[in-house]
């Protein structure tokens, strides 16, 4: 078994609504999701309310830049999108 490099934490279970991650070395990043809520959501020109969770991405620069950050919270939003196709 080796060290992870990336970390996953959930305190939505604790009522926390976002998760500000610290990464300690030798890990190079830290997802974190708060609780799910409700939200209020524009869509196609109709406001109305869904479910809505916090994802937060803590990363070490010195690894990766911001734009693969970026890239893997979008792909982490689409699959949660569509749960029945993970």
């Amino acid at each position: 078994m080796a060290d992870p490099t990336i970390t996953v934490t959930n305190l939505g279970d604790l009522g926390v609504e976002s998760v500000f991650g610290v990464i300690y070395p030798p890990r190079v990043a830290m997802v974190g999701f708060g609780r799910v809520l409700e939200q209020p959501w524009a869509l196609n020109g109709m406001l109305g309310v869904r479910p809505a969770v916090t994802a937060t991405l803590s990363a070490d620069h010195r690894v990766s830049d911001g734009l693969r950050g970026g890239r893997y919270l979008a792909r982490i939003d689409e699959l949660l999108q569509a749960p029945e196709q993970l």
